[in-house]
């Protein structure tokens, strides 16, 4: 005699979305670049520092010309933003695999002191931006001494 299995309606269909959730991340999962344009806005990774003297954002743009970089400053925003040319050649090639990244992109920061903008001076090796941005004298730090009475 079989044994009598308990009907449960939601499974099947449970199964079917883990299923669907499985071909989803397959097509479109990380490093999935399908149905994705070649070229599309991309935003590089930053770093920002802060010393006594100075406020620091380094930011990664590798394959680009300081020449394609663009650096602004209004208020406290700093804006860094570039385009990342592709030097892929339009050749009868099949790729099989794109994950580099061009474009155009943009970038902008609030800075957590204030910054003389005269000052701000860039520099660009190895695909690292660094941008050195002085503090105004009202934004250091100043020790106070205490006077005992």
């Amino acid at each position: 005699m079989p044994d009598i299995v308990e009907w449960k309606p939601f499974r099947e269909v449970s199964r079917l979305r883990r299923e669907m959730d499985r071909l989803w991340d397959d097509f479109f999962g990380p490093g999935r670049k399908a149905l994705r344009p070649m070229e599309m806005e991309w935003a590089p990774a930053v770093d920002v520092s802060e010393t006594a003297d100075l406020v620091v954002i380094k930011a990664e743009v590798p394959g680009m010309e300081a020449k394609d970089i663009d650096i602004s400053l209004a208020a406290d925003v700093l804006t860094i933003k570039g385009e990342k040319k592709s030097a892929r050649e339009e050749k009868k090639e099949n790729y099989h695999l794109v994950e580099r990244t061009y474009g155009s992109f943009s970038r902008s920061l609030k800075l957590p002191a204030a910054v003389d903008a005269d000052q701000i001076e860039a520099s660009y090796k190895q695909g690292v931006l660094t941008i050195s941005c002085p503090k105004k004298e009202e934004a250091k730090p100043k020790a106070i001494e205490i006077k005992a009475t």
